[in-house]
């Protein structure tokens, strides 16, 4: 498979993320609703956090088992665990930090304002008008603006944990043309690319009642999605197992972080046992998906 065909098919097996992002469009959905879809898009991270950290684990284990064979410098073994454990690790808490980072700092309080005449009830039930009732109007416009921010900025973590998975995945597409293995390449591209499609479900299900616009969506799917086509251009040129941990460690870390962010964002809406029920279906529809590519000997 020539690397312009490689580059065609990574492409494709990618940009299937879009097909689940405008979900997030939705609107006028109820707490069920909103549970049942971001709890799916947890079974799925959960999914992908057991996928990618068992290929971590393997790659450290092969490793070891070459030394426990064939002996040879063991400092091989240490180092591909301390690439583990510095990827996991930044995986975790960089992500946090960023995710700070993207929120910047709270909005200030807004200024005192408004029309004469606007009324408004005080928290404590007490009629305000004029500059009072502007001030609670702006405040409450400040906070639905706050956490409509945060929403977004949560979503595009996601997506940034997915990438990173995904950019591995492709790693795995380009190696296996390089190496003249074109069913298996081919199985791995139809493979991933139904399991891609799934991820747009992992980003917009925890957005809850925020609409995101389709250009948010459309940069959503393009820091998703598009490290699997980067990967295959990546896996076609150079084959690192080092690489490839380093971007398994990261994307496992990125994914456990973001699988606690949502599971305490939807304990306020409560339907727990609903939840638990969309959790199972979305690690096995992730399951289900992989199979397609296990099949095809990967």
């Amino acid at each position: 498979m020539s690397f312009i065909e490689t580059a065609a098919l990574g492409a494709i097996a990618g940009f299937t993320i879009y097909l689940g992002l405008p979900l997030g469009r939705m609107s006028g959905v109820g707490d069920r609703v909103r549970v049942s879809l971001a709890m799916l898009s947890v079974g799925i991270l959960a999914f992908i956090f057991m996928d990618v950290t068992t290929h971590a684990e393997g790659i450290v284990a092969e490793a070891l088992e070459t030394f426990k064979k064939h002996g040879g410098d063991f400092g091989e073994v240490l180092g591909l665990f301390a690439v583990l454990a510095v990827g996991f690790a930044t995986g975790v808490g960089g992500i946090s930090a960023f995710e700070r980072r993207l929120r910047g700092r709270p909005a200030p309080p807004p200024i005192a304002g408004g029309a004469a005449g606007e009324a408004a009830l005080a928290p404590g039930g007490i009629e305000l008008t004029g500059h009072g009732a502007g001030a609670v109007a702006d405040e409450a416009a400040a906070a639905a603006e706050q956490a409509r921010r945060r929403a977004l900025h949560t979503g595009m973590v996601i997506a940034i944990a997915i990438g990173l998975h995904n950019f591995a995945e492709g790693l795995a597409i380009g190696v296996s043309a390089s190496t003249g293995a074109i069913g298996l390449a081919t199985v791995l591209i139809i493979g991933f690319g139904l399991h891609n499609a799934t991820e747009g479900f992992g980003i917009v299900g925890p957005l809850g009642t925020v609409r995101p616009s389709w250009k948010w969506l459309a940069l959503a799917g393009l820091v998703g999605g598009g490290p699997t086509f980067l990967g295959t251009l990546v896996g076609y040129q150079v084959d690192s197992s080092a690489l490839e941990l380093l971007v398994y460690a990261l994307a496992g870390g990125a994914v456990l972080y973001v699988i606690g962010e949502i599971w305490n964002g939807m304990r306020r809406y409560g339907h727990r046992t609903l939840g638990l029920w969309m959790l199972s279906v979305g690690f096995l529809l992730g399951v289900a998906t992989d199979l397609i590519v296990t099949y095809g000997g990967a």
